[in-house]
């Protein structure tokens, strides 16, 4: 009985606010035989998520608890004020922690900043979610601070958002098992990395295919004389320079005196080099009347 082959797959988690999509698209145009399944997960269950074996890899919020995880920073993201458009703040260009001193500040309980000191007044009990948070931005009880990915996740007509000059940022990171460090993932950290198809250490790599350029054929040397010797004639035939230096090839005109064979070879002549060059300088014999 034959044992059914398992295709290989690559499962990658991914908390709000991320778009792997672009990613995604050169998985499928680099490995179209391995299917990339997206999973989104809650910004506290990426980690989670990744220790159960529940997804190769994923693109979580830093940071990261490194005990039997690596993890590679990719990017950090604007930090932005979200309010409702009749605000005040929607009257700057840029907001500071100094400019929320009299606003209730939301402090949800999936917050993805790190805060030394909370900004603003805080509320009365903290918000569960972001969307729920935003919720109450809506309602015109305060405004939230959040990474403007989840601003953008979160768009709602009636709010706008402003980037924050001195708040704290969110950075994002490619995280995957330590002791999993398959060929798959490196693929996929040499996408994440902008690394070409050729440079990819990973499955996907092109194997080298550049053909092998054959030497070039280096020019019969002319060295004034032909094969066999520099200057003199092959076999003592005349071959090569006199016949050269003398008529045209073939001609059956004979070159210092010498008798010419149908193919312009010279016998009877010199047979060296400097035969040839001085028939080449007294031309053709002249036509006796």
């Amino acid at each position: 009985m034959t044992e059914m082959q398992v295709t290989p797959s690559f499962r990658l988690a991914y908390v709000p606010g991320v778009t792997p999509g672009k990613w995604a698209r050169v998985w499928s145009e680099r490995l179209p035989d391995v299917p990339l399944a997206l999973v989104a997960v809650e910004a506290a269950d990426g980690e989670p998520t990744l220790r159960a074996g529940d997804a190769d890899a994923g693109l979580l919020r830093l940071p990261v608890d490194r005990t039997g995880l690596s993890a590679i920073p990719l990017y950090t993201e604007t930090t932005v004020v979200v309010f409702p458009k009749d605000h005040w703040l929607a009257a700057a260009e840029e907001v500071t922690v100094a400019d929320l001193a009299d606003d209730v500040v939301f402090h949800p309980l999936d917050d993805t900043l790190e805060w030394e000191q909370l900004p603003g007044r805080p509320a009365i009990e903290r918000p569960a979610t972001t969307a729920d948070a935003i919720e109450l931005v809506a309602a015109g009880v305060g405004v939230l601070l959040v990474p403007q990915s989840l601003a953008r996740l979160h768009h709602r007509r009636d709010l706008t958002y402003r980037t924050m000059a001195d708040a704290p940022q969110s950075r994002i990171a490619l995280s995957w098992p330590e002791e999993q460090t398959t060929d798959l993932v490196e693929e996929f950290i040499g996408i994440v990395r902008g690394r070409t198809v050729n440079s990819s250490r990973g499955r996907g790599q092109t194997a080298a295919t550049s053909a092998e350029v054959p030497a070039a054929k280096s020019a019969p040397g002319r060295t004034g004389g032909s094969k066999g010797g520099t200057g003199g004639a092959k076999g003592g035939t005349g071959k090569g320079g006199a016949a050269k230096g003398g008529a045209p090839k073939g001609s059956g005109k004979p070159a210092a005196g010498g008798r010419a064979t149908a193919g312009g070879r010279a016998r009877g002549g010199s047979g060296s080099s400097s035969g040839g060059a001085a028939a080449a300088r007294r031309g053709r014999p002249k036509r006796r009347g």
